[in-house]
């Protein structure tokens, strides 16, 4: 049972570091993507919340993919950036966020007739994140994610994109997609270009293979943060290392469920991270799709690891100091829950 007061969590400054581009694409926007591209995606309000009601991860990927298609030009992506950074900042709180982005599928390399320019690619979510920060006060970074199912040349391209057309706001590389049949090892040469050009490394593992799999993004790919990391907890030396190396985990509760990478909130392995003394952030992946909000994960949070209001703050100050924010925004977003929680 929550021991928080309605509107605590709605109103706390937040940092949200995995929240998936075209993931955060609600039934609003895809309203309006689908009146600009007329196909199999209704256009009528109504119709689109029961599509998005999700049955199954296998759904999951179907509504995911007719969003994908639905962003098929800068303009496109330069609306779906800028709304999904006002739902961020409007009614959550959201201060800063690292919005995980996929160019390899809007680019399309492998089917150049549907693809954008990278250089149009780039110049809408700049265009966006300036905009973002100006009107609602929110300050967006990238990460730059391949999608591992599209192998090597996929990782290759995201590659190029971050080296040689380089955003602004680019602060990390990453890896998502499929865990299974996808290994670790295979992206390591990309990964360590990328960090030698002053990436950050973040990729997805262990939400639905084993602790081996963060092992290999730890020691084969550099990774600073793990998206996930869900079956950390299977292995108390995996859990040691992490805590001693300062190694945060992005947690996701709801998506873990939707995605049967867990059986259920009260079987999610959060409280076991917190109590191996791991760094923890709290965090909704592609929220429409799995029903939730960055303020809903904080009450779920709160309920796993019965905190009160000092202990959500802390949660809070705990991603904005995994985030990889300029100095002075951390320090800024760190005063602003400080004044926060003392005010209310």
């Amino acid at each position: 049972m929550s021991r928080l007061r309605e509107g605590f969590v709605a109103g706390l400054p937040k940092a949200e570091l995995h929240v998936h581009h075209v993931g955060s694409a609600s039934p609003r926007m895809v309203s309006e993507l689908a009146a600009r591209h007329p196909g199999t995606v209704p256009s009528d309000l109504e119709e689109l919340r029961r599509f998005f009601e999700f049955r199954d991860f296998a759904h999951f990927i179907e509504v995911y993919l007719a969003v994908v298609d639905l962003v098929r030009t800068p303009e496109d992506i330069r609306y779906l950036t800028y709304e999904v950074a006002r739902e961020l900042a409007e009614g959550q709180s959201v201060r800063y966020a690292e919005l995980t982005c996929t160019p390899y599928t809007s680019v399309m390399p492998h089917d150049p007739d549907k693809g954008m320019a990278i250089e149009a690619y780039t110049e809408a979510i700049e265009d966006a994140r300036v905009a973002a920060e100006r009107e609602f006060g929110l300050v967006l970074r990238w990460i730059y994610d391949i999608p591992g199912e599209f192998g090597l040349p996929s990782a290759e391209a995201t590659l190029d994109y971050a080296l040689n057309h380089r955003p602004e706001g680019l602060v990390a590389f990453g890896l998502g997609g499929p865990e299974v049949g996808v290994g670790r090892p295979q992206f390591k040469e990309v990964f360590d270009a990328a960090r030698a050009s002053g990436l950050h490394s973040v990729p997805h593992a262990g939400e639905t293979t084993g602790p081996e799999t963060i092992w290999s993004a730890l020691r084969d790919l550099g990774a600073e943060r793990i998206g996930h990391g869900t079956s950390a907890a299977q292995d108390p030396a995996l859990l040691a290392h992490l805590a001693a190396e300062g190694i945060p985990l992005e947690v996701c509760p709801s998506s873990n469920v939707a995605t049967r990478a867990v059986a259920s909130l009260e079987e999610h392995p959060l409280p076991a991270f917190v109590e191996a003394g791991v760094v923890v952030t709290i965090n909704s992946d592609d929220p429409p799709m799995f029903g939730t909000t960055l303020n809903q994960e904080y009450d779920v949070a709160a309920d796993l690891l019965g905190l009160d209001e000092a202990g959500v703050a802390d949660l809070a100050r705990a991603a904005v100091r995994a985030s990889w924010a300029p100095d002075d925004v951390r320090a800024r977003i760190l005063e602003e829950i400080d004044s926060y929680t003392s005010s209310v």
